[in-house]
């Protein structure tokens, strides 16, 4: 009896350890999948790499609607350019896409705004003669059209100018890396992701307006995302999809006139977004007021409550619209006391 419980006891350990054996020759067989890392992008939080920062001046009149590439932006800016039209600065960092466009020229108001990201990739159609020397003296690798190829700012035929201008982006990308330029990769431009503050007031939609141009975003709890229209029109990108970050923020800044000015005569307004000021994040169906703080240009941008907490943003892209004029909020109406019961 006694030697058969010591061989049952042989069986069980040798067993074992053939059992780790195995496991342990299967998790190094050549060739095996490792775990997939995921990798976020610094600046929208969504799933993508933090490569190089690419930034394109885009149109933004209904003619040059829908756009090419911008739902691939992490982070879109809206600008106020001449004769309070708007304009759009789009980075791009967790995925360049192959065309983006309507290309157009860039505006003062952009080169402090672009300082926080570090020596971006900058591409635009071209700028007032005043203006090229600032752009060539400024932190960013100069891509106007005017220095490049025609495969590279090519003209669609399907559409007229001065909104036919594509930016072939993946070859300008390309280029730039075959020349090994030293290029800004994406980091954190101040804010950060997580869950959203406790608080706020709930938002069905909101009204930005600007003297010549006007967004509504309207929350869509099923695509957890602000869905935007543009002049009173669904915002659509050149596939179809309509056009929507999921953080959207309303900066409030001072516009002033600038010395520079278009070929009529229009002045080119200048948007301060060095300093400090008020606004409001709108995430997850909710407007949460908040002071933002950037104390020079080469500084990011943060946005806190009242009390000094850091407002997380939601992943995904983020929308920023510089604006002088409140926007207008459209919330709930608040449902009816039941009466009181005898």
């Amino acid at each position: 009896m006694m030697r058969s419980r010591k061989l049952s006891l042989v069986f069980v350990v040798v067993s074992a350890l053939a059992l780790t054996s195995c496991a342990s020759v299967k998790s190094i067989i050549p060739g095996a999948k490792p775990p997939k890392v995921v990798e976020h992008n610094l600046m929208s939080g969504r799933e993508g790499t933090n490569g190089p920062i690419l930034v394109v001046k885009i149109d933004d009149t209904p003619q040059a609607h829908p756009q090419i590439g911008l739902d691939l932006a992490d982070i879109v800016y809206i600008e106020q350019v001449e004769g309070g039209l708007t304009r759009l600065a789009a980075v791009f960092s967790s995925v360049i896409p192959d065309r983006v466009g309507p290309v157009r020229s860039a505006r003062i108001s952009d080169i402090d705004l672009l300082s926080q990201f570090g020596r971006v990739a900058f591409a635009y159609s071209g700028a007032q003669s005043k203006m090229l020397p600032v752009i060539s003296a400024a932190n960013l690798i100069d891509l106007g059209a005017q220095h490049e190829s025609p495969e590279i700012y090519t003209r669609d035929a399907t559409r007229t100018g001065p909104v036919n201008l594509i930016l072939q982006a993946q070859k300008l990308m390309e280029k730039l890396s075959s020349q090994s330029a030293t290029i800004a990769q994406s980091k954190s431009p101040g804010w950060t992701f997580g869950d959203a503050p406790v608080g706020g007031s709930r938002v069905i939609s909101v009204e930005m307006k600007w003297p010549a141009n006007s967004y509504t975003a309207t929350w869509s709890a099923t695509d957890s995302r602000w869905l935007l229209t543009h002049s009173d029109v669904a915002d659509l990108a050149d596939d179809g999809k309509q056009l929507g970050p999921t953080t959207l923020v309303i900066q409030n800044v001072s516009i002033t006139p600038s010395i520079y000015h278009d070929k009529v005569g229009g002045v080119t307004p200048f948007s301060a977004t060095v300093g400090t000021g008020t606004g409001f994040v709108l995430r997850d169906g909710r407007s949460f007021a908040g002071n933002w703080s950037r104390p020079s240009a080469d500084s990011p941008t943060t946005w806190t409550l009242s009390d000094g907490t850091a407002i997380a943003f939601a992943p995904g892209q983020v929308w920023v619209a510089l604006t002088d004029v409140a926007p207008v909020f459209t919330r709930p109406v608040p449902s009816a006391s039941p009466s009181p019961t005898k």
